[in-house]
């Protein structure tokens, strides 16, 4: 089975295709083999899924930067084109600055981007990444979103000085922010994040944005029902493995994280309301 991973390797998307691709193969008794396609924000990866046969030899990790694309009328993703398997993972996104930089709290992130723009590194635009961007900008920042598609790029960004701030979620870079390299100045949640308790996150500040991210296991519309359960159904087993929940906590995930076949698309469609509604209150840039 192809595990089309819609992002450059190194990101959160191929780490946790590569870590449930790990859990499958023993109850699936097949060969998982990642394959990374990156651009366009994921449709370039997606695009691969839908030329595929809809046979279930071809899975898709779509995350929520891909899926926000949904929010325009004119996408060319959409929900009737696949079934989802189930959500694995859902996390905090923030931004996040280098250790080693001027911006050290929320308080010195916006009174530096009312003086001058600020760059951050985004997956691409109309992702959660540039909407979270453009939603600031409408208060007044001066933030200016510069995608990569490639994870490795987006980071070394940040640390370089090339970019001022990174939207990212907190596991996904959990290596620079255990080796002291990158730390969080806001947090896009609606409670506390057990692990960063000092960092605000947005609602206590008065800010109605979170769009957490998640990332869900795709087959191709029209997949034989038996295929999907039987592919779901082993899904389900894998994310209940204690390997699978020590993932979650190592990658700061929520520990529910797991949103069955029949309760995804019910998940998404909610998903995709609050992000229409952010875009809809953010005048055009």
């Amino acid at each position: 089975i192809e595990f089309i991973v819609p992002w450059g390797p190194g990101g959160g998307a191929d780490q946790v295709a590569r870590k449930i691709g790990q859990l499958l193969e023993p109850e699936l008794k097949v060969s998982i083999p990642v394959i990374n396609v990156a651009g366009a924000t994921g449709q370039t990866g997606h695009a691969k899924l839908m030329a595929a046969n809809a046979d279930g030899y071809t899975m898709e990790v779509m995350t929520g930067d891909t899926f926000a694309l949904l929010a325009d009328p004119n996408a060319k993703l959409k929900l009737a084109d696949f079934i989802p398997l189930g959500i694995i993972i859902q996390q905090a996104s923030g931004f996040f600055a280098a250790d080693n930089g001027p911006l050290k709290t929320w308080a010195n992130v916006e009174k530096a981007a009312k003086q001058r723009p600020l760059k951050d590194a985004v997956t691409g635009f109309n992702s959660p990444d540039d909407i979270t961007v453009s939603y600031f900008v409408a208060k007044g920042l001066k933030l200016n979103s510069v995608p990569y598609a490639k994870p490795s790029e987006r980071y070394t960004s940040v640390l370089g000085g090339h970019a001022d701030l990174l939207y990212e979620q907190s596991g996904d870079i959990r290596n620079f922010i255990d080796t002291k390299q990158m730390h969080p100045v806001i947090l896009f949640y609606g409670s506390k994040v057990d692990a960063f308790p000092n960092v605000p996150v947005s609602t206590a500040l008065g800010h109605n944005i979170t769009m957490p991210q998640f990332r869900v296991v795709l087959v191709k519309a029209d997949t034989d029902p038996a295929r999907v359960k039987l592919l779901s159904d082993a899904l389900a087993k894998a994310v209940s493995s204690p390997d699978f929940k020590e993932y979650l906590k190592e990658q700061y995930a929520d520990p529910a994280s797991f949103v069955p076949s029949n309760e995804a698309i019910k998940y998404m469609q909610a998903w995709l309301e609050d992000a229409k509604k952010i875009i809809a209150s953010t005048p055009k840039k």
